[in-house]
């Protein structure tokens, strides 16, 4: 399936990121001289993405400057500046910027590295993959040791067609969520105006067997407080040493 739309959730707050985030907003930190919502924004680029949506709170000014230099995708704005609309609001909020299509989500916060140069990227192996006749949500998920900066949690368990349950240490193969889905805009058509966990369809997918994922190429980084951005430009540095 071809995706040309996507959404980015760049809103929150970046406590655990403290201080660094008390003059900054999380994407916009940089890991190996790149702010981290570059990542993901290149990666869109990448697959074929023309138009994204981002969402912005904290330091929404900065935000808005940075994207406004960004040729591809294009970008629009979901401003949540009165008020923060948790991971399913901002989502639902800004998909009504977009049309019907199928999009990705991601979160602007993380990122991978190490997809291999002439292999299909993990974005266009996602949409590839998604489904909608089976699935309510594609989501591109990760090995517990191919991860840096994670808590060392596993969200879900994989079976041998790829359908989630929530984690079960005696039922399939033990997956973090990697923080990109394929999706219909359509999935959100009944949620709430106000803020709400995405989790909430996580579940409902889940109940109705409709929760896919695949698993990722290359490394998965999550920067959650200041120490861990050292951990995470030692990555970087290692995959492009090892490129």
């Amino acid at each position: 399936m071809k995706i040309e739309h996507a959404m980015v959730l760049a809103a929150g707050l970046g406590t655990r990121l403290r201080p660094v985030t008390n003059t900054m907003p999380k994407p916009l930190v940089r890991i190996a001289g790149k702010p981290m919502i570059d990542y993901g924004l290149d990666a869109l680029e990448a697959a074929g993405v023309t138009k994204a949506v981002v969402n912005v709170h904290h330091f929404a000014d900065q935000m808005v400057a940075h994207l406004s230099r960004r040729a591809l995708p294009e970008i629009l704005i979901s401003d949540e500046t009165e008020a923060l609309m948790n991971s399913g609001g901002g989502l639902a909020k800004g998909l009504k910027l977009l049309g019907a299509e199928p999009v990705f989500v991601l979160n602007a916060d993380l990122f991978w590295v190490g997809e291999k140069p002439g292999d299909q990227s993990n974005l266009r192996r996602l949409s590839s993959f998604f489904d909608p006749e089976r699935m309510d949500m594609a989501m591109l998920c990760v090995r517990l040791e191919n991860t840096t900066g994670h808590n060392g949690r596993n969200d879900f368990s994989m079976d041998a067609d790829g359908r989630l349950t929530r984690h079960d240490p005696d039922r399939g193969q033990p997956v973090v969520y990697a923080g990109a889905i394929a999706m219909m805009p359509a999935l959100l058509e009944d949620a709430p105006d106000d803020a709400f966990n995405l989790n909430i369809y996580f579940d409902r997918a889940i109940a109705a067997g409709r929760l896919f994922g695949l698993n990722l190429d290359g490394h998965w980084i999550t920067v959650g407080t200041p120490e861990a951005i050292s951990e995470a430009e030692a990555v970087v540095g290692g995959q492009a040493g090892a490129a």
